[in-house]
């Protein structure tokens, strides 16, 4: 083997090892909410950051069908079991807990502090003997046993009512003990990770813990159903990462398996991958070191880019005459080449200023890979290429003729252009702003985690309110403040119920007037005496009620703290939490029927915080959508500046920019008559596709004096295509949105540049070579 030839190798190797390098430096992220923006004000960059690692996102929802009640609850039970023998999750839930156990023990301890019920008039002799009338009629019934064992302690009644406060909205019914859904034999439970929303490998080691469960106490044909926030977060990261790892493996298989029929010389495939290899460390490095990471999402888009990149190495050895030394080479395509490079970097390079940081993440890894791409073509292929002297065979071209002849046809590539305007301008296609509709997970799971939601009485919010304050006590203070403000807008209609922390726990001031609200013992204890005079209870048989309430009246106020027991903490943990060194206590709706009264019930309300989620999501999508054509603008002022610069004047750009105009017009009318409502990602793939086109424009358009030059620029330039066409064709096979946009907008961009490009940039065919020199640009442009 000659050194040449050894040194090309090192030099693949070097390129190889510095992928590996890069990739092993690169922290690879696949959660979706690292992709997206946080936020356009302080109020949705709150909202966007509890909904990815607020409480709520460690939440999951589980129901089991598919069984008799009677099997679904002992699954049910099992299940729970073993979920929290597991020890992956705070609390597990299957049953009304609140009528048993740790959390029944808790609230009635605590009852006469925490139960709105506890009233001045609940202690009067009047209430107390109704109360102890309807006690009598209770034990008199089949419920004797449970008004023995709590009646007697509560005649008032504090822990009913507090208990009604706790179990929420919820509309579920228990079978066996184990909650069901109210209108379908669906067992239903409910638990919480002890990993946050952001720990997807905590995630990943509940859900395997879910699964082993599962399938341990499965029976017969019952199937479990998941939902939460949780949920979606694996679901996405399962798509984004398969989607990268599937793409980034069938790209460079697919580009190899094309370079190598085409090529036919080991050598010469070795080579085309060396500035490909380069470009992908450069571009790794420079993104790891801006962004601090490299989102999957990029990297997959990135290995897509292995189509484009590949075009600079296969144009410069494409057009290579044996024997031909570099700067040969380069005097006849090298301006050529530079051009395009510099038009698709400055045309991609809006994109790295967005502020969605997913967008700048793509748009700085694909502007920095094709530039790295291009110089390694130049100062580090070239050479090597020379010194193996690997360059195509002459061959005839006898089809050259007839390919050149197709161009006097070139007024009807005006048809499709103009039809796809006038298109345009009738009906322009669909913008969607739903952020949701950027996330990989089916719209199946969504749907099902409602339906779980609502049948756990789990609100769905729309409409958000939060208190703020210094400390969880001003926060509580506060939200009792607005209750009768709420119990008005529930009196009216306008929502059914609402979700606060300060209904659950009362601040210590509300606390303490409840302790006032117990008369002293003695003075109680005279009136149990008369109101119980005649009704034929025992002498001691109010004595627990007595004890209760005398050590309710001394004992200290609950703060959240105070509240241990697993299930109430969890209740409480989404109301009321510290985040910034400020407290929030959050105001959740359900069954809101006037969002508009809702919003109005607080607007004079201070430290009260409104949101309208789905409209904040559709705004923050349009302020993106809104950035993202301006970027787009302005690349494609930096593009058509490097252009006018690098073809000597504007003479040749409306040649140049006809083609790639028409590609745009043409590519967003199909898009429509597909069906495709165009989101962010379609608009930012845009430059991308005018990026490669430029590729073919420029390249027909540039002066080829000869049948072998023409030849040589058709042969590459189809191989570049078919590589292009083939890497982003993979895209379209994606379950991500966004991969899946990008890969259908570059195909038919491609495909329709590509054409424009030859019939409009390359010029009719020649009737001699004088007239060719006359109306061509200088050599080398």
């Amino acid at each position: 083997m000659t050194g040449a030839r050894l040194r090309l190798l090192a030099t693949l190797a070097l390129a190889i090892g510095l992928v590996v390098l890069a990739l092993a430096r690169a922290d690879l992220s696949a959660d979706i909410a690292d992709f997206l923006p946080q936020g356009g004000n302080e109020d949705t960059r709150f909202m966007l950051d509890q909904v990815r690692q607020g409480p709520a996102a460690s939440l999951l929802l589980f129901g089991i069908e598919g069984a008799p009640p009677a099997a679904l609850a002992a699954i049910s039970r099992d299940f729970a079991a073993r979920l929290g023998a597991s020890g992956q999750f705070r609390f597990v839930q299957n049953g009304d807990n609140l009528a048993g156990g740790a959390e029944q023990e808790f609230l009635f301890r605590h009852r006469y502090l925490l139960s709105p019920a506890t009233r001045p008039e609940a202690f009067t002799e009047a209430a107390l003997h109704a109360d102890f009338v309807a006690l009598r009629d209770i034990l008199a019934s089949s419920a004797a046993p449970l008004a023995s064992a709590f009646g007697l302690a509560d005649p008032t009644g504090a822990a009913p009512a507090l208990l009604a406060l706790w179990a929420g909205p919820s509309r579920v019914r228990t079978i066996d003990g184990v909650w069901f859904a109210p209108e379908r034999d669906r067992a239903l439970l409910i638990a919480r990770t002890r990993a946050s929303g952001v720990d997807l490998a905590g995630q990943r080691r509940a859900a395997h813990a879910v699964a082993a469960a599962f399938q341990a106490s499965a029976r017969g044909q019952a199937r479990l159903l998941q939902g939460g926030p949780a949920v979606f977060a694996l679901a996405a990261e399962h798509a984004i990462r398969g989607d990268a790892e599937t793409i980034s493996v069938l790209s460079g298989l697919l580009v190899i398996a094309i370079l190598a029929a085409w090529l036919k010389n080991p050598l010469a495939l070795a080579a085309v991958l060396i500035p490909v290899l380069f470009a992908t460390a450069a571009a790794l490095a420079l993104t790891t070191l801006v962004f601090g990471r490299v989102h999957a999402l990029t990297f997959g888009f990135g290995m897509t880019m292995l189509g484009v990149s590949l075009d600079y190495p296969v144009l410069w050895i494409g057009h290579r005459r044996p024997g031909e030394a570099a700067a040969a080479t380069s005097g006849r395509i090298g301006r050529t080449l530079a051009v395009t490079v510099a038009g698709a970097a400055a045309g991609l390079a809006g994109m790295g200023f967005s502020a969605f940081p997913g967008l700048a993440e793509l748009g700085l890894f694909a502007a920095s890979g094709l530039v790295a791409a291009a110089l390694a073509t130049r100062l580090i292929l070239a050479p090597l290429v020379v010194a193996v002297a690997i360059a195509p065979t002459e061959r005839p071209a006898p089809w050259l003729a007839r390919w050149e002849g197709l161009r006097r046809y070139r007024a009807w590539t005006l048809v499709p252009i103009a039809l796809a305007g006038f298109s345009l301008l009738a009906a322009p296609p669909p913008l969607t702003r739903d952020l949701r509709a950027l996330s990989p997970v089916a719209q199946e799971a969504g749907d099902l985690d409602g339906a779980l939601r609502a049948e756990l009485g789990a609100p769905e919010v729309a409409v958000l309110a939060w208190v703020e304050g210094p400390r969880a006590e001003a926060v509580l203070a506060r939200e009792e403040a607005l209750l009768p403000r709420l119990d008005g807008l529930i009196a009216r209609g306008s929502l059914a119920d609402v979700n606060l922390a300060a209904r659950l726990l009362p601040s210590v001031a509300t606390e303490r007037a409840r302790q006032r609200a117990i008369p002293p013992p003695s003075l109680l204890a005279e009136r149990v005496a008369r109101a119980a005079d005649g009704l034929g209870f025992r002498a001691d048989a109010f004595k627990p009620f007595l004890d209760d309430a005398a050590t309710a009246r001394e004992e200290p106020p609950l703060t959240l703290a105070a509240i241990t027991p697993p299930l109430l903490a969890a209740r409480l943990a989404p109301l009321l939490f510290a985040y910034g060194g400020r407290w929030f206590g959050v105001i959740a709706p359900s069954g809101l029927a006037d969002p508009a009264a809702f919003r109005a019930a607080f607007a004079d309300a201070p430290d009260v915080h409104i949101l309208d989620v789905p409209a904040a999501m559709t705004a923050l999508v349009a302020t993106y959508t809104g950035q993202a054509w301006r970027w787009l603008g302005l690349g494609a002022g930096g593009a058509l500046a490097a252009l006018i610069v690098g073809l000597g004047g504007v003479r040749m750009v409306p040649r140049v920019l006809a083609p790639l105009c028409g590609a745009v017009i043409v590519t967003v009318a199909l898009l429509g008559w597909f069906g495709e409502a165009l989101s962010l990602f379609h608009i930012v793939a845009l430059p991308l596709m005018v990026g490669i086109g430029l590729d073919y424009a420029l390249f027909f358009a540039r002066r080829q004096p000869s049948d072998d030059e023409r030849a040589r620029t058709l042969r590459t330039l189809l191989l570049c295509h078919v590589m292009t066409l083939s890497t982003f064709g993979l895209l379209l096979f994606c379950r991500t949105p966004l991969l899946h946009g990008i890969g259908l907008t570059v195909a038919i961009g491609v495909i329709a540049a590509m054409i424009f490009s030859f019939f409009l940039a390359g010029w009719p065919p020649l009737r001699s070579a004088s007239e060719y020199r006359r109306r061509s640009p200088a050599p080398g442009r």
